[in-house]
């Protein structure tokens, strides 16, 4: 089985329709190969590195650029284990990232810079979850 590693049409359709002037926060749940996946002639190909190799080459590529565009991650963790959900449904990595405009997000993902580091993304990953959430304000005791 293919795992999740870039929207459909369909769901970049979706996106498209929200709210693009307001704040979005971005949860990524990602789970890693045990060997990166890289194509045959990229730089990278011949390192051997581990999907988590990979995807911490990508992190590393990718921080200023998601900066640039207005995202800064508010919260990172390593799951432990799945209390309510499918069996064997494991995460590697659980993030956030929050974004001041939505349309920000979809101005970087076109980004040259951006897209280039995504290779390292699309290596690295056997699956990924990238949820759209809007913030609510929470009320103070």
């Amino acid at each position: 089985m293919t795992g999740h590693l870039g929207p459909s049409d369909q769901q970049l359709r979706d996106f498209r329709l929200l709210d693009q002037d307001g704040p979005i926060e971005m949860l990524n749940l990602v789970r890693f190969r045990e060997e990166a996946a890289y194509d045959r002639d990229h730089p990278f190909a011949a390192k051997n590195l581990s999907g988590r190799e990979a995807y911490y080459v990508y992190l590393a590529a990718s921080e200023a650029i998601v900066r640039r565009y207005g995202g800064d991650v508010i919260w990172t963790a390593a799951p432990d284990t799945i209390f309510i959900g499918p069996e064997g449904d494991a995460w590697d990595l659980a993030f956030i990232v929050h974004y001041k405009v939505a349309k920000r997000f979809l101005d970087m993902i076109v980004d040259e810079d951006y897209r280039g580091a995504a290779t390292h993304r699309q290596a690295a990953l056997a699956d990924s979850r990238l949820i759209r959430c809007t913030p609510i304000a929470r009320q103070k005791d």
